[in-house]
C-alpha cells in the first residue's frame, strides 16, 4: 500500500495496475464508485473519518508553529475529498495544502531534492482521465484558533524576524571576518615596522658606541688624548694626574743590628701597588749638614725621621711616614694573619746542623713567624745584598696578600702588634695603608721591585727613568712651597773633592743638595733645568758655584732634582 493513502475499511481499494519507473505503484479506481458515496452523504451531514481528526492535527501543526520536515510535502490522503481533487487519468491526487511557511525560500537543497522526489511519483500516477462533474464540498469545520500563530507579510514574503529558529544571514558575517582580518594584519604590519625601527635604532647605537669607543682606545694608544698625555704630566703641579701614598719600612734585625729598607708606594690612581727596595749602598745626603753618606749609614746616625728626609731629597718624592719593623714585630704579624705562602729562593738551614730545615726551596712554601724572618733576614755567603732585599720583599708581598684589605680590620691587626710607631705615623694611619696596599696585593695588581744604583751608590740613568719616574712619579712631584731647591750635582772633573766642595757651595747657598754621582771627564760645567719657572734659579746656582751663566740652558733634567748640575774642568772649587 502506499504510505501517503491511510487504509480506510469502507472504502474499496484500488487494483494496482502497474509500477511507474520509480517503482512506485499505479492504482485504478473506478469513478461511479468515487462518486456514489459522496451522492448519497447529506449535504450538511459528515461521515465520521478516524484518520481526519489526525489529518486537521498536522495541518495545525505544520500551520501553527510553521514548521515542515519535509518541506513542501503532500497532505495526507482523504478519501472523502477525491471528488474535489480528480484529475485526468488514472488514479487520484490527494492534492496539497499550503504550507504555513514557504520552505523553499530556505535554499535547502536536500529538501528540495526530497521534495521532487516525492511529487514525482504522484504526478504520473495521475493518468490522464475524464475530469468529473465538480460536486459541492463538504463545509469545512472550523479551523482551531493557535496561539500566537504567525502571517506572512503582505507582500508574500515571509520576514526572517517572524520565526525564532531562522538565523541571522552571515552575509554581513564574512564582511566583518573580511575586516578585522584587514585590521588584524595592518596591526601586525604596524608592530613589525615598529619592532624593525627599534631593532634599526639599536644596531645604530651599538655602531656608533663601538665606534667612539674605537675612537678614543686610538687617541689614547697614540697619546693624543688630553689629560693621559707625557708632555701634560710635566706641566703639572705637586700632586700630578696620579696619586700616590708613599710609607717607608724599615726592618730591624734585633740579633745582627743590620737594617733593610723598602718603600711601598699605593698608586690609587691606578690601581697598582708597589715595593721599592732601597739598597743599604744608596748615597744619601745629610739634611742638616749635607754631608753624603750610605743609607745604612744614615739611619744608624740620623735616625728614621732624617733618612726619610734624605730620601725625600734624593728621590724627590714625600714620604708620609715611616714605620719601624723590629724582626720580634714581623714573626708576631705573620702570625696574626695565619702564616704566609711565597715562592722562596733559597732554602734556609737550621740553626743547629741536624736539624730540617727552616726554609724549603720551592714554589707556594708556607711560612710561620720564625720561618718568615728567617727567610726575609738571610744572606748566603758570597751572595749580594740584592738578593736579601727580594727575600724580605717576598715575605712584606705575602703579608700584605693575608691581612685584611678592611682599613678597621688592619687597623685592628696594627693594634695588635703593641708596637710603638714613630711619628706623625699613627696605628690608624698605618692600618689604612696596609688595607689600600693589601686590596692590590690580593688581586695581583701588586709588585716588587729593587731601586738599582751605581757602584758609588748613586742614581743612574736607569734608576730615574723606570723606578723614580714611572713608580715613585720623581717628574710629576714638585717642591712645595717654601721648599729648597732641589740641586743634582754630577761630577765629571774627576777629582771627589771637586763633588764635596760643591755640596758644601749648595748647602749654603740654602739650596737641597743631590748627589748625582760620576760621569766621564768633560771640559766644561753645564747647568740644566726643566721647568721654565726655574730659569731664575738655575742661574742663581751657576754663580753659587762660580760658573758663568752662559752655561744654563733648558734641557732635560733629572727626575729627582729641578736643576742638575755637570762639574766640567772649568771648575774651581777654591
Amino acid at each position: 500500500m502506499n504510505d501517503q493513502q491511510p487504509y480506510d475499511p469502507y472504502y474499496p481499494q484500488p487494483q494496482i495496475v502497474g509500477y511507474d519507473e520509480y517503482g512506485q505503484p499505479v492504482y485504478q479506481q473506478q469513478q461511479h464508485q468515487q462518486q456514489e458515496p459522496q451522492q448519497q452523504q447529506p449535504p450538511q451531514a459528515q461521515q465520521y473519518d478516524p484518520y481526519a481528526q489526525q489529518q486537521q492535527q498536522d495541518q495545525q501543526t505544520q500551520q501553527g508553529y510553521g514548521y515542515d520536515p519535509y518541506g513542501g510535502q503532500q497532505a495526507p490522503y482523504d478519501p472523502y475529498a477525491q471528488q474535489q481533487q480528480q484529475q485526468q487519468g488514472y488514479g487520484y491526487d490527494t492534492g496539497q495544502q499550503p504550507a504555513a511557511v514557504d520552505t523553499t525560500q530556505w535554499n535547502i537543497p536536500q529538501q528540495q531534492q526530497q521534495q521532487q522526489h516525492q511529487q514525482q511519483p504522484h504526478q504520473q500516477q495521475s493518468a490522464p482521465v475524464e475530469e468529473p462533474a465538480p460536486a459541492s464540498a463538504p463545509a469545512p469545520a472550523p479551523e482551531p484558533a493557535v496561539p500566537g500563530q504567525r502571517r506572512s507579510a503582505p507582500d508574500g514574503e515571509y520576514k526572517t524576524e517572524q520565526f525564532s529558529f531562522i538565523e541571522e544571514p552571515d552575509a554581513d558575517s564574512e564582511d566583518v571576518i573580511d575586516w578585522l582580518k584587514f585590521t588584524e594584519s595592518r596591526s601586525e604590519r604596524r608592530e613589525e615596522a615598529r619592532r624593525r625601527g627599534r631593532s634599526r635604532v639599536v644596531a645604530l647605537v651599538v655602531v656608533m658606541a663601538l665606534v667612539v669607543a674605537g675612537g678614543v682606545g686610538y687617541l689614547w694608544y697614540a697619546g693624543k688624548l688630553p689629560g693621559f698625555s707625557a708632555d701634560e704630566k710635566k706641566d703639572n703641579t705637586v700632586t700630578g694626574p696620579q696619586k700616590r701614598d708613599v710609607i717607608m719600612v724599615n726592618l730591624h734585625n734585633t740579633k745582627n743590628k743590620d737594617t733593610s729598607t723598602a718603600l711601598l708606594v699605593n698608586n690609587s690612581t691606578t690601581k697598582q701597588g708597589t715595593t721599592v727596595l732601597l739598597p743599604n749602598s744608596l748615597a744619601v745626603a745629610d739634611g742638616e749638614t749635607g754631608t753624603t753618606g750610605t743609607l745604612a749609614k744614615s739611619l744608624a746616625d740620623s735616625g728614621s725621621q732624617g733618612t726619610r728626609d734624605s730620601v725625600d731629597t734624593l728621590l724627590g718624592t714625600k714620604i708620609s711616614g715611616t714605620w719601624r719593623l723590629d724582626t720580634p714585630y714581623l714573626e708576631n704579624l705573620v702570625e696574626l694573619v695565619g702564616n704566609i705562602d711565597i715562592t722562596t729562593n733559597a732554602e734556609v738551614p737550621a740553626a743547629k746542623k741536624g736539624e730540617d730545615p727552616l726554609v724549603t726551596k720551592g714554589e707556594e712554601q708556607t711560612l710561620n713567624g720564625p720561618a718568615a724572618v728567617a727567610y726575609a733576614t738571610y744572606l748566603a755567603s758570597g751572595e749580594s745584598e740584592v738578593k736579601q732585599l727580594e727575600r724580605f720583599g717576598a715575605v712584606m708581598q705575602g703579608v700584605l696578600r693575608k691581612i685584611s684589605d678592611d682599613p678597621k680590620g688592619a687597623t685592628i691587626t696594627v693594634e695588635t702588634l703593641a708596637q710603638i710607631l714613630e711619628p706623625p705615623m699613627t696605628e690608624q694611619d698605618l692600618g689604612a695603608a696596609l688595607a689600600n696596599l693589601a686590596a692590590h696585593a690580593k688581586v695581583g695588581d701588586y709588585k716588587t721591585t729593587v731601586l738599582p744604583v751605581a757602584e758609588d751608590g748613586t742614581l743612574g740613568e736607569k734608576a730615574t727613568e723606570t723606578v723614580v719616574k714611572d713608580i715613585l712619579g720623581g717628574t710629576v712631584s714638585a717642591p712645595e712651597q717654601g721648599a729648597a731647591l732641589r740641586v743634582s750635582v754630577k761630577n765629571a772633573t774627576g777629582d771627589k773633592a771637586d763633588r764635596d766642595a760643591a755640596r758644601v757651595s749648595i748647602i749654603n747657598g740654602g739650596y737641597a743638595f743631590v748627589d748625582g754621582g760620576t760621569a766621564d771627564p768633560a771640559a766644561s760645567s753645564q747647568v740644566t733645568y726643566s721647568d721654565t719657572k726655574n730659569k731664575a734659579q738655575a742661574e742663581e746656582v751657576a754663580k753659587t758655584l762660580g760658573l758663568p751663566v752662559s752655561a744654563v740652558k733648558k734641557d732635560k733634567a733629572l727626575p729627582n732634582a729641578d736643576v742638575s748640575v755637570t762639574l766640567g774642568g772649568d771648575y774651581e772649587s777654591g
